[in-house]
């Protein structure tokens, strides 16, 4: 079956796995890592540039903005306040509407605010932004932020970092069934059998971070988050069997002969010699 491409706010994506730019070693292996991942789509975290000195070299000076396409995003800030200000940044040094929207009060747990997320979102649509927020997988929070007018909707699989993998699979689906914008699972994917699970279920891309780049072999594992995404895609459009509590012969029985019956008298001679004496 052919695929559909994903479009996010008019914006054609053929990668379906969004990266981001955060905990490698180096700009050499945040380079090789985004090349083997196939991404188009990629994070950085504005309040972690260093903007203040304007010799040092950052994210957005050795990403290639001809071959991806930078989505600047809100991690590190804990208010709404926090959140549009750093918006509007990301906004001024990339030229780019698009916001990752993260507003994380909680430094331990890193879960997001789900109030002051949704007002920040509805602050920065009003201001003209292209919001993809993150979220707990809420799906009541998910329909607000669809209806408030937000791109995407982008629920945790697990807390941030964790690499727990998709605990909250039955919201996620509730999520799925529901949205009309695309639904983007990110955080806590740790395996490339993760992110093969979310799109199984129908998700239509997923962001992977920490997996890849803290990775013993962060480029392989680029590549192996890729292959995932790539043939969790495939098996949903392929359809997956129903799982049943009960097993099913894989060759059919129509047609088979049955067994030949056994004669009598051989049974009877079976039964005498079997007999004890």
């Amino acid at each position: 079956m052919d695929d559909t491409p994903l479009v996010i706010a008019g914006k054609t994506l053929r990668s379906r796995l969004f990266v981001g730019t955060g905990k490698y070693t180096g700009p050499e292996q945040t380079l090789a890592a985004l090349d083997a991942s196939g991404a188009e789509l990629v994070t950085v975290a504005i309040r972690r540039l260093n903007l203040d000195d304007p010799k040092a070299r950052t994210e957005l000076d050795y990403i290639d903005w001809s071959r991806f396409a930078v989505l600047p995003n809100t991690a590190g800030c804990r208010t709404v306040d926090e959140a549009l200000l750093t918006a509007r940044l990301g906004r001024s040094v990339t030229g780019s509407r698009w916001v990752k929207l993260e507003v994380i009060p909680d430094p331990k747990y890193l879960l997001p605010d789900p109030i002051g997320t949704l007002r920040a979102a509805e602050a920065l649509l009003a201001e003209g932004f292209v919001v993809l927020p993150y979220i707990h997988a809420d799906p009541i929070l998910a329909r607000h932020l669809e209806e408030a007018g937000c791109a995407t909707v982008m629920p945790l699989g697990s807390a941030i970092g964790s690499g727990q993998g998709i605990l909250t699979l039955d919201e996620i689906k509730i999520i799925i069934e529901n949205a009309r914008v695309p639904v983007v699972v990110d955080a806590g994917i740790g395996a490339p059998s993760d992110a093969a699970l979310a799109m199984e279920i129908g998700a239509d891309a997923v962001l992977v971070n920490t997996a890849i780049a803290k990775a013993s072999d962060p480029t392989l594992m680029a590549q192996a988050m890729r292959q995932g995404v790539e043939a969790g895609r495939a098996a949903y459009l392929a359809g997956r069997i129903a799982a049943r509590p009960y097993a099913s012969a894989s060759s059919p029985a129509e047609g088979v002969p049955a067994p030949a019956a056994q004669p009598p008298q051989a049974i009877a001679s079976g039964a005498a010699q079997s007999s004890p004496r």
